[in-house]
């Protein structure tokens, strides 16, 4: 099983690459890969490459965010109170 902490390390950095292509076109991740999964073409050629990589950026952490659910609720089976398995993670 993976460690949360790994989790939690992979999704705040795929939020952070998420949030760039966001703020560079203007346009939440999940609205994009709605648009994009329904084959809508980019506006401009230039952004195709973009627009892969983003759409590979947003399966990656939506199934990220999916394994941390089962991880937690795994942990709940185990131990009714998250707060008696959470430890900080020393730098």
């Amino acid at each position: 099983m993976v460690q949360l902490s790994t989790l939690v390390r992979d999704i705040h950095r795929l939020n952070h690459q998420l949030e760039r292509f966001e703020q560079r076109y203007s346009m939440l991740s999940t609205t994009f890969y709605e648009a994009y999964s329904a084959g809508m073409e980019p506006g401009d050629d230039a952004w195709v490459l973009d627009f892969e990589k983003w759409a590979g950026l947003y399966e990656v952490w939506r199934d990220r965010q999916r394994v941390y659910e089962e991880t937690i609720q795994h942990i709940r089976r185990q131990q009714p109170s998250l707060f008696k398995v959470v430890r900080p993670v020393m730098a």
